[in-house]
């Protein structure tokens, strides 16, 4: 189903910050940088009362649980509640019945579980609440390592942040990662970090600029088409591999071998919708080095081939280029 229409669904003591996730990827006109328009709709049981947020700010509501209906995207938004009417419970069924996708940011996921869309399904939440998820839904495998889980039509992500990734992952499955990029780039965030990155890390995370390894992911960007061996790339950030490994697991969430394949699948993926370059070209210019490499990594990663993807996510000539330096990335 094409991602045309998106209606959020508020329940009781909605939280704040995913909210405000939700309408800055779907409900803000970007129309002019490039991103097709969203129909955006925000609904919930009582449409025209306040309801109070988790801020102390109260929400009006314009559209109620009748606004879910012909959406393509549903999205649930985090909630302090953890019980909910079955009004609510049966217009998510209905709208997933209908083949909406099915989004749930951070706790949101309960709203999911108590209506047993997840039954049978592996989901994800905020560290914080997966004891809890798991030992009231055990039908449903809680994998709280992550950020985001897709599941068939249900994606359901981890707290905060992780929201944003799992909206991001929606849109550039749908448009490709062009389209992502340009909403990232407003947003100022990365425009890739894989659902199966990891939600947090024992080690403490640097907060002085000088020993964070920014520097080093940008300039692992721009040589993404050389080989980048861990030792290497240690000796770069002046570190030994094993303390590099654990300070790139620290600011990544992941591992140095996984970041650079899914940096150069990204990369790839923008020079197939930006370029006419042929795929053994794109291959080389990525970092793959074969078109055969490639075609495994698209075939694992994003199911289709190549010329595939380039044929459904080729920007129109009158598009203009994003300039490479979007693709810098934040440490994540």
């Amino acid at each position: 189903m094409p991602l045309r229409t998106v209606a959020v669904l508020l329940t009781e003591r909605p939280l704040a910050f995913e909210f405000g996730v939700l309408a800055e990827v779907f409900g803000i006109d970007r129309t002019a940088d490039g991103v097709p328009p969203f129909e955006f709709r925000v609904c919930a049981e009582r449409p025209g009362e306040p309801l109070p947020m988790d801020n102390g700010v109260s929400l009006t509501v314009p559209f109620g649980l009748d606004g879910l209906r012909g959406a393509d995207v549903v999205a649930v938004s985090s909630t302090q509640a953890k019980t909910f009417s079955e009004p609510v419970l049966e217009a998510v069924r209905q709208a997933h019945a209908a083949g909406a996708t099915i989004l749930a940011t951070c706790s949101g996921g309960f709203v999911l579980a108590e209506a047993g869309l997840l039954d049978g399904r592996t989901a994800t939440c905020h560290w914080y609440h997966a004891a809890e998820f798991a030992e009231r839904y055990p039908a449903t495998t809680v994998d709280a390592t992550v950020l985001f889980v897709e599941d068939g039509t249900i994606l359901t992500s981890a707290g905060t942040a992780a929201s944003i990734d799992a909206c991001l992952h929606l849109v550039r499955r749908e448009f490709g990662a062009d389209v992502a990029t340009r909403i990232a780039r407003r947003m100022v965030v990365p425009p890739q970090r894989d659902g199966g990155q990891r939600q947090f890390v024992e080690q403490p995370i640097p907060t002085i600029a000088a020993e964070s390894l920014e520097p080093l992911l940008t300039w692992m960007m721009e040589h993404l088409e050389e080989d980048l061996p861990v030792r290497e790339l240690a000796r770069h950030a002046h570190l030994s591999e094993r303390t590099f490994a654990r300070r790139f697991l620290a600011e990544t969430g992941t591992t140095p071998a996984k970041w650079i394949a899914s940096q150069r699948l990204h990369h790839a993926c923008r020079l197939l919708e930006r370029t006419d370059l042929p795929i053994e070209q794109v291959a080389v210019r990525s970092g793959f080095g074969t078109a055969a490499l490639l075609r495994d990594h698209f075939a694992r990663n994003v199911g289709v081939p190549p010329a595939d993807y380039r044929r459904t996510f080729r920007c129109s000539d009158d598009t203009a280029p994003i300039p490479d330096t979007a693709d810098t990335p934040e440490a994540s």
